[in-house]
């Protein structure tokens, strides 16, 4: 992955921000954020990250669906630019780099470049949620395989065989696909999946406003817009964390009408 030269002067880290939360990143994250002397920064990663960037020019290149976005190829650019300049470049990516992150096209552009690229990785949101709730995406006896999946597909790629890798999977973690839920769970029941499969919509994993939601494939939880991120988790694991959620809001709102 590394490609020395000796026109080149910088490398490239492409760093995993985590779900949010400071103290998740990891002590390597944290000390490129510290020598950095330029960060390339992803729009979902909270302040409170970007605050560890102590002498770094900080330079915002979110990609939010259906919103203004900066292009990729001009984020490469904008990489190999940097990279003549500063011995120490970060691109700071929410979650892992290397999923669902775009991470291998601006890794081979760089490398093609000649420029040396080196990757922290970060806790991807469908550990940190299974953390949060206390849910083994592999429960013994229950669940054996799991699935990270998106729905979105890029303009110019082929088709997703998200719902095959769904289907054949025991715990699904369905990325960039919250806005959209009513429609992948229908997808998913007529591709085979039961009614009844538990999901738990997660927002903002790890940090103070984080929330989730029950429900199952044929009455899905609601979900309301906000800017925060969320992973819909699909699986019979969160059956009985579904089910005492729902005691919990039903006596809630017993004890509201009494």
């Amino acid at each position: 992955m590394t490609n020395n030269s000796s026109a080149t002067r910088g490398t490239v880290y492409l760093v995993g921000a985590g779900p949010g939360a400071p103290d998740l990143l990891t002590v390597r994250a944290a000390r490129l954020l510290g020598e950095a002397d330029i960060v390339f920064h992803d729009a979902l990663v909270p302040q409170a990250i970007l605050e560890l960037i102590t002498s770094g020019r900080k330079i915002a290149v979110g990609k939010r669906s259906g919103r203004l976005s900066t292009a990729q190829n001009f984020i490469n650019k904008q990489l190999l630019d940097a990279a003549k300049r500063y011995p120490t470049v970060v691109r700071l990516k929410g979650g892992d780099p290397m999923l669902f992150g775009r991470a291998h096209e601006e890794i081979s552009y760089l490398v093609r470049k000649g420029i040396p690229v080196k990757v922290v990785p970060g806790v991807t949101a469908a550990l940190a949620a299974s953390a949060e709730l206390g849910v083994s995406m592999t429960k013994r006896g229950q669940a054996r395989s799991v699935a990270f999946v998106t729905p979105r597909v890029g303009e110019g790629t082929a088709e997703s065989s998200w719902v095959r890798a769904a289907l054949a999977a025991d715990t699904v973690a369905i990325y960039m696909g919250a806005e959209d839920l009513a429609e992948i769970a229908a997808v998913l029941i007529v591709a085979g999946k039961s009614m009844s499969t538990p999901v738990a919509v997660v927002e903002s994993v790890s940090l103070p406003g984080a929330g989730v939601a029950y429900g199952t494939l044929a009455r899905p939880p609601k979900v309301e817009k906000r800017d925060g991120p969320a992973l819909i988790l699909v699986g019979d694991v969160y059956g009985e964390a579904a089910e005492q959620a729902m005691a919990t809001e039903a006596e809630r709102c017993r004890q509201a009408s009494a």
